[in-house]
């Protein structure tokens, strides 16, 4: 601990803006959601003399599909029922690990991250639960929400390649009616309703299960 009135350096700054990031990032609701994740961004961007970086990667993400004029969020909402917050989170996940900011608790070696990225697709063409997903990949590099059984949450698998993309399972427990009372859970656990990655045009990185094909908005 520092002595009242001593100003901490610039790299401690940087250390805590990194740890607050990558806490709101798993728990992005809790932390006043998409706007935290922008705000927290920005800071650090100003502490490494890159506050231009942001718009670049805002701009691209608007080409691809991913950005709208309320942001990530905005883009969730046309793909799946409800706010889906870990999967906004994601995409924030995504521009951190490209700034080196994102905190993982397992990371996949090449081949192992090669073989996933060959059959993912393919596996998410059945339906599957969060149980499922654990028990064919192990655990996820990073998982954003919440981890009670009960709710909705992403999880991403990253290589030790920085090139590699991050693959996400996006799992959706919410209601199924819109009268529902606040807390209301559709199934026994977490469906997945996909799978994310790459870097294309954002409804095409998507593999949707036949769960999450039901789950859209109508």
């Amino acid at each position: 601990m520092t002595a009242p009135g001593t100003v901490v350096t610039a790299d401690e700054i940087h250390a805590y803006l990194v740890r607050q990031l990558n806490r709101a990032l798993r728990h992005p609701e809790g932390f006043g959601g998409e706007l935290a994740l922008l705000l927290l961004c920005d800071h650090l961007l100003f502490t490494e003399g890159r506050p231009d970086a942001w718009r670049e990667a805002s701009e691209r993400l608007r080409e691809s599909g991913a950005w709208t004029a309320i942001g990530a969020r905005g883009a969730y909402r046309e793909l799946i029922r409800g706010d889906d917050s870990s999967g906004m989170a994601s995409v924030h996940a995504e521009f951190a690990h490209r700034r080196g900011w994102l905190a993982t608790d397992r990371v996949l070696d090449a081949r192992t991250h090669q073989a996933l990225l060959g059959r993912v697709r393919q596996w998410a063409g059945d339906d599957r639960v969060w149980a499922d997903v654990l028990a064919e990949f192990g655990a996820p590099s990073v998982l954003l929400g919440d981890d009670d059984p009960r709710y909705g949450k992403t999880l991403g698998y990253v290589s030790e390649d920085p090139d590699r993309p991050i693959v996400f399972f996006h799992l959706w427990n919410g209601s199924l009616d819109e009268g529902a009372p606040v807390g209301n859970r559709a199934y026994p656990e977490p469906v997945l309703w996909a799978v994310r990655f790459g870097d294309g045009p954002f409804r095409e990185s998507f593999t949707f299960t036949p769960e999450g094909r039901r789950l859209q908005p109508s």
